[in-house]
């Protein structure tokens, strides 16, 4: 009797074991067309996402605004028209200088260039100007032979950057509509679904909102964190166009990893045409410091305060999604994570059990008054 009973809740087991395997293969491959039907349509999703973290910067003057009666397609339009303003003066704030200062910087160049050949010439390398020059040659000979990659790589390049001009348009507009009509998106989408998705849908939409905000407001301060310590130190060394650098620094501070890479690239390489190289070995420290800093304690506690994520699950989370997809990954992988985190959360709260109800003695209601009026239906 008990063998029988034995091999049947074996059996039972087995039976429940493969139901919840087909399941999880049925979700993984759901899954994976998912994210394949993403990447098919990426060139009409990735403007969407631009125009959304743009647009989490842009609302709270928005907000502001429309708090104060102006009309929504004003106050959209005077934010857009100011955010472009700000851009263009940041990107111009950034040149003016450079270019003021290019016959200086192209001479100490040609300087620069004269002090290495003269390190390398004495110990403890002691190479003369004939290898010099035959390294030179070498390397001129390879160019020549790779014109054809060069040109095609050129071109790729020239076809990326329209891409991405293309997107930056794209996504301008799409964020002058999204600040315009984007209140009226979750009332919209909560008449369009049935049943309980009305509502599940549009809470579980309204606190990924709140969490993207929270993500670029993070994100901003973590960018300033870096601007203002990396400034600090470049006007302590004396660098002339420390300020243009350190707005750099702020600005590529959006863009994870390449941005910082990028600002700290030529931080250094200005500072060494200008300063010589002790004092470029000292911003290159300098950089590399705050970078830490930012990697491994800024940008994962602030993030993980801001977001509800432990400062761990922030960091490995860009560590997979940059190991994964390269700069967008690591650019989109928190959000995804706290995006992921909220729909956790809020399946979590739909099952678990409501409470039990308080026993007490019932209390019958008062009938109202004859002389009241019912209230009225919402419109």
């Amino acid at each position: 009797m008990s063998t029988g009973l034995n091999s049947r809740k074996t059996r039972n087991t087995l039976r429940t074991s493969a139901s919840i395997s087909l399941q999880l293969l049925l979700v993984l491959l759901m899954t994976w067309v998912a994210f394949h039907l993403l990447g098919q349509a990426w060139s009409v999703i990735w403007p969407i996402v631009i125009a959304l973290l743009l647009t989490t910067l842009t609302w709270p003057p928005v907000r502001f605004l429309r708090k104060h009666h102006w009309p929504p397609a004003l106050a959209a339009a005077l934010v857009t028209v100011l955010f472009l303003v700000v851009a263009v003066g940041t990107v111009v704030g950034i040149a003016v200088p450079v270019g003021a200062k290019s016959g200086e910087l192209a001479d100490q160049v040609v300087e620069g260039i004269g002090q290495l050949r003269d390190w390398l010439n004495g110990p403890p390398f002691n190479i003369s100007d004939a290898e010099v020059n035959e390294y030179l040659n070498t390397g001129v000979a390879k160019l020549q032979e790779s014109v054809g990659s060069i040109a095609s790589a050129t071109l790729t390049g020239v076809g990326s950057f329209f891409n991405g001009l293309l997107n930056t348009v794209l996504a301008l507009f799409l964020m002058f509509f999204f600040l315009k009509d984007g209140p009226r998106f979750l009332p919209w989408l909560s008449r369009q679904l049935p049943g309980r998705l009305s509502t599940a849908v549009p809470t579980v939409a309204g606190r990924s909102w709140d969490a993207l905000g929270s993500f670029v407001r993070s994100q901003a301060v973590v960018g300033l964190l870096d601007a203002v310590l990396i400034g600090i130190g470049l006007a302590v060394l004396g660098v002339d166009l420390w300020l243009p650098l350190a707005v750099l620094t702020f600005v590529t501070a959006f863009v994870p990893i390449v941005g910082a890479l990028f600002a700290g690239f030529v931080a250094v390489i200005i500072t060494f045409v200008t300063d010589g190289w002790t004092d470029a070995l000292i911003v290159l420290a300098i950089i590399v410091l705050v970078q830490q800093l930012e990697g491994n304690v800024f940008q994962p506690m602030l993030q993980s305060r801001s977001l509800g994520l432990h400062a761990g699950v922030v960091l490995l989370a860009v560590t997979l999604g940059s190991s994964l997809y390269g700069i967008v990954g690591a650019l989109l992988a928190v959000p995804v994570a706290a995006i992921f985190a909220v729909f956790w959360i809020y399946l979590r709260e739909q099952l678990t059990d409501p409470a039990p109800p308080v026993e007490g003695p019932a209390v019958e209601p008062e009938p109202p008054a004859a002389s009241e009026e019912p209230a009225p239906s919402p419109t």
